[in-house]
């Protein structure tokens, strides 16, 4: 019993901690461009590698506070794109090839399809001919009861041979159409699957991009991604701050729609990096999406990928062209890097730097202080519960 309790010990003991047992028992499946390389084709393995990346991204974005968690974050992310590419990549492959063999069977089915209508139209024409022969017809042309008896039944087979003539007709044409259709289909489906390839490729081009700027920004120095990270959240709380109404505020003066109401700021400010406007808009105590209210302009996207989808008649606080550098919501820049939950409004640049307002009321100069001083100006809309908020300004 005493040497049975000692080699079930050491058996566990190898199992569990001997390095041969460990490399070869179910490992952590690693989120690496090498795993992916590896597993080409292997649809089980990339779903499973899928998973891990997924998995290392949301645990890595929750622990970004230094340059090596935020380009291990970066990391994770370009390999899950990279991932999603080459499982797309095979489903065109896949769907290519099924496009292939239908269009063959297709072929197939026409060449039957014209073989058949051939041969039930000869079994037509001769039917026709045949046509007049009655029953009396055959009494007379016999030789024998068993004669009369095998044309008879000579007659009978070739009339239900053209009943299952005119079935396999009618089949094969519905097979046909059916594999017209579904070879339809499935070109748009490889049609979607190609825009969704070319969205992945670009999307990975601006992660590859986003981490080189990283790295350049910060020169790879831990104290200089330390301040940039400390300003963009300060930026946050201090655009929260505006939102929530605790800025010094002051009435300048009434203005109507497209009346000049402050200028840019000029390169850097206040926990910005450069020139642009952070353009907020407040419905009673909710912050709504400017797109909702804005109308279509000419555009440069030069936000990582955000979408410009503007569905309003607002004439814009800025002149077209309109630079377009981030979103609302969770925008690219948010998923990207993780300073901040997400951003409550746009920002934008133009063909100069003066800013109107985009609706007839009242005008405010304000500021909020936290660590540096955010100048902005507010509008409260006249006849409306509407609040637009344009920070980074200078009030005119």
């Amino acid at each position: 019993m005493t040497k049975k309790i000692a080699f079930i010990f050491f058996a566990f003991f190898l199992i569990f901690f001997h390095p041969y047992f460990k490399s070869n028992s179910v490992s952590a499946i690693e989120c690496t461009l090498e795993s992916i390389q590896n597993n080409r084709g292997q649809a089980a393995k990339l779903d499973e590698i899928s998973k891990e990346c997924e998995k290392q991204a949301t645990e890595s974005q929750n622990k970004i506070n230094t340059l090596s968690s935020q380009i291990q974050y970066m990391n994770s992310q370009i390999n899950l794109t990279t991932l999603k590419i080459q499982e797309t990549e095979t489903k065109i492959e896949s769907t290519q090839k099924e496009i292939e063999i239908i269009t063959t069977r297709i072929g197939g089915l026409d060449n039957a399809l014209d073989y058949l209508s051939n041969l039930l139209l000869n079994k037509v024409v001769a039917g026709y001919k045949n046509k007049s022969i009655s029953v009396f017809d055959m009494l007379l042309n016999s030789q024998s009861a068993n004669d009369l008896i095998s044309r008879m039944k000579y007659m009978k087979t070739a009339q239900q041979n053209n009943q299952k003539l005119l079935v396999q007709v009618q089949e094969t044409k519905l097979n046909f159409e059916e594999q017209k259709n579904l070879r339809e289909e499935k070109k748009i489906e490889l049609d979607k699957l190609e825009l969704q390839l070319n969205a992945q490729k670009d999307e990975l081009d601006n992660q590859k991009v986003a981490k080189q700027k990283i790295l350049a920004d910060t020169q790879n120095d831990e104290r200089i991604y330390q301040r940039l990270l400390e300003q963009a959240k300060a930026e946050f709380a201090a655009i929260q701050g505006i939102v929530a109404g605790a800025g010094t505020e002051t009435k300048i003066r009434d203005v109507k729609k497209g009346d000049t109401i402050a200028s840019l700021i000029s390169g850097s400010s206040c926990n910005s990096s450069g020139t642009h406007l952070h353009f907020i808009v407040q419905e009673g105590d909710s912050v709504i999406n400017p797109f909702q209210k804005l109308k279509s302009v000419d555009y440069i996207n030069d936000s990582g990928g955000d979408t410009w989808n503007p569905s309003g008649d607002w004439d814009w606080p800025l002149s077209p062209t309109i630079e377009f550098h981030q979103g609302y919501g969770l925008t690219w820049f948010v998923q990207t890097y993780r300073w901040y939950p997400s951003h409550n409004g746009i920002d934008i640049s133009g063909s100069s730097n003066s800013v109107v307002a985009v609706a007839d009321g009242e005008l405010y100069r304000g500021s909020y202080s936290l660590g540096c001083t955010l100048p902005y100006v507010k509008l409260i809309h006249k006849d409306s519960n509407i609040t637009t908020l344009y920070l980074h300004v200078y009030s005119s």
